[in-house]
């Protein structure tokens, strides 16, 4: 059953305060309308399974403005090579051309998910998908789960540059490369910057998620682009070369449960290699489950070596194996957690942000 419409409109205004404040002009000035607007924000009780989101509505509007891309709201929309700022037109066109689409943004709405792939964010894994592998002795088996695209699940084949207090650079991955990845690297008092491994070797990787998307199918890639937020082009850019770099290694993709289909998942690849299990903004979507994927994963440790490299909200993940932590209330947290003799060994490694912009370092 749909959510109700004073929902709806509690989670668009939330949205607009919370999410794209400081962030996205045009999303937080859209959806505060939107809270306010009956038709607009009705369009969304159509969504399946609670997914009635600011971002999904921003991405339908997205999707519909790409196929119509000579109206006049594409002028607001950076990502189509507009380059006017908010103004009283906005709202006004938006709604119009909404409404007057609003067949098709049902059908979109019933139909999808929010579907992120939010490259950079490879930047924030990196540096602990090094530690696990390291401790695991080098060679490796990836899965991610919820992978979207899986353009993650490339990220041994990205370069990285991590500028750091007072100007220090630290560099890792493959000199040539098509993705280039820049992150700014603050350091805790106390805390002592990564090791980074130079080459990562990843000799198996498999996504999970229930939905995966196929970048080969261009109506597919075409939804994934409308999902990121229309006034970062860059980050739409980032998202097509990741998507043409993996031609060269296409991860296999599994359509299914991140709780149910977890371990056939993970026995697809090879037995023999230790296992990274990766995460990135998921765990809040799975609800009142997270215990659950939790004990699959520490069912799957007592089979074979097993690290979980998390970079999920504090109090949806990582408070579960490392509680009391006051200092990480309310923040994304790189995480990494091993289970090891029966014995959960979890540490919080650094505080990230959404789009893997930055990343602050933790003192041991």
């Amino acid at each position: 059953m749909g959510l109700g419409l004073d929902e709806i409109k509690r989670r668009l205004r939330v949205f607009s305060e919370q999410e794209a404040a400081g962030t996205s002009p045009l999303y937080e000035h859209l959806t505060a309308k939107a809270a306010e607007d009956d038709e607009i924000a009705g369009l969304l009780t159509d969504a399946k399974n609670g997914e009635a989101r600011g971002t999904l509505l921003m991405a339908t509007a997205h999707r519909l403005i790409q196929a119509d891309p000579i109206h006049p709201l594409s002028r607001y929309y950076p990502s189509l090579g507009g380059f006017d700022g908010v103004d009283s037109e906005t709202w006004p066109l938006f709604r119009e051309f909404l409404l007057s689409r609003a067949d098709k943004a049902r059908a979109i709405i019933a139909s999808r998910y929010t579907q992120t792939n939010e490259v950079r964010r490879a930047a924030l894994l990196y540096p602990a998908v090094s530690i696990a592998a390291k401790e695991a002795g080098g060679k490796i088996a990836l899965l991610e789960v919820g992978c979207s695209a899986g353009l993650l699940l490339g990220l041994d084949k990205f370069n990285y540059r991590y500028q750091c207090d007072g100007g220090e650079q630290l560099t890792a991955g493959p000199a040539k490369t098509a993705v280039g990845l820049h992150c700014a690297l603050d350091l805790e008092p106390g805390a002592v910057a990564p090791k980074l491994l130079k080459k990562l070797v990843i000799n198996g990787r498999a996504g999970l998620d229930r939905a995966p998307v196929d970048v080969h199918d261009e109506e597919e890639l075409a939804w994934l682009e409308a999902c990121v937020w229309a006034d970062q082009p860059d980050r739409i850019r980032l998202l097509r070369t990741a998507a043409a770099a993996q031609v060269k290694y296409s991860p296999g993709l599994v359509t299914g449960d991140a709780v149910d289909d977890l371990a056939a998942t993970a026995a697809s690849l090879p037995e023999d290699l230790p296992l990274v299990v990766m995460t990135s903004h998921v765990l809040t979507y799975l609800g009142e489950r997270r215990q659950d994927f939790l004990s699959e994963l520490k069912k799957l440790a007592s089979e074979r070596p097993l690290w979980w490299v998390s970079d999920e909200g504090y109090q949806v993940a990582l408070e579960h194996v490392l509680p009391g932590r006051d200092d990480l209330a309310g923040n994304t947290v790189l995480g990494l957690v091993r289970w090891h003799n029966g014995e959960t060994q979890a540490r919080a490694l650094a505080r990230t942000a959404p789009h893997g912009q930055r990343m602050t370092w933790l003192a041991a």
